[in-house]
C-alpha cells in the first residue's frame, strides 16, 4: 500500500527543517546605565539648575521617577498648627477639589520643581516623564550611546521638544550633558484630584527625607 501523500510531505518538511543550517545571529550588547538612577538624576538636576530637595526614586502614577521639590514654609507652618500632616489616601484627597470644599482643605505645602525619569531607552523615559510635564519641569536621563542613533535624532528629540521635556545624556564615566533644554516658563496648571494627591505624596517624602 502506498503511503498517503500528506504523510510524505510532512516527512519531507521535517527532514528539510532537520537538515537546515541555522543562520548566525548578531549579538547586540545590552544598553546599561553608567551609574545608579538616583546618582544620575541628582547630576541631571544640578546640570538643569533646579533648586530643591532631590528625593530618592519613587513610583508615582505607575512610573519610576525622581522628584525635586521645595517646602513652602508658610503653608507647612499652617498645616503644623492645625495638625494636618501629609494625606496620602487618594479617596480623601479626591474630595479636596470639590467646589463645596473650596477654602476648607489644607493648602499644598510643597512645590514640585521638576521630575526626572532615568531610563535605558528614550521611549520608556518619555512615557514616564511626559505626564509630569503638564504641571512643571520634566526631564529624561538616557545613556549617551542612545544619542548616537538615527532614532534618537529623528524621533526622540522632536517628541521631547513637543512635550516640553529636557533631555540629558549620561556618558560611560557617569558624567552628564544637556542635549535639549525644556521650556523656561509654564502656564499655571489647574489643580486636579491627581495633582493634589501627587503633591501630598511628595510632601510626605520631603518630610521623611528631612527627618
Amino acid at each position: 500500500m502506498s503511503r498517503p501523500a500528506g504523510n510524505t510531505a510532512a516527512g519531507n518538511t521535517a527532514a528539510v527543517h532537520k537538515n537546515a543550517n541555522a543562520l548566525p545571529t548578531r549579538a547586540v550588547p545590552a544598553i546599561e546605565l553608567p551609574a545608579p538612577a538616583d546618582q544620575l538624576a541628582a547630576q541631571a538636576v544640578e546640570r538643569l539648575g533646579w533648586k530643591g530637595v532631590v528625593l530618592p526614586q519613587l513610583t508615582l502614577l505607575g512610573r519610576k521617577v525622581v522628584v525635586v521639590a521645595e517646602l513652602l514654609p508658610d503653608a507647612h507652618a499652617e498645616r503644623l498648627c492645625f495638625g494636618c500632616g501629609p494625606v496620602v489616601d487618594r479617596t480623601t484627597v479626591a474630595t479636596w477639589v470639590w467646589p463645596e470644599l473650596a477654602g476648607r482643605v489644607p493648602p499644598p505645602a510643597i512645590r514640585i520643581v521638576g521630575v526626572v525619569a532615568v531610563a535605558k531607552h528614550w521611549r520608556t523615559g518619555l512615557a514616564s516623564a511626559v505626564p509630569f510635564a503638564l504641571h512643571g519641569d520634566a526631564a529624561v536621563v538616557l545613556p549617551s550611546s542612545v544619542a548616537l542613533t538615527d532614532d534618537y535624532l529623528t524621533n526622540c528629540l522632536p517628541r521631547a521638544r513637543r512635550y516640553g521635556v529636557s533631555v540629558v545624556t549620561a556618558d560611560p564615566d557617569g558624567s552628564v550633558s544637556l542635549d535639549l533644554a525644556g521650556p523656561q516658563e509654564h502656564l499655571p496648571a489647574e489643580q486636579t484630584a491627581v495633582s493634589r494627591w501627587v503633591n501630598e505624596v511628595v510632601y510626605e517624602q520631603v518630610l521623611a527625607t528631612a527627618s
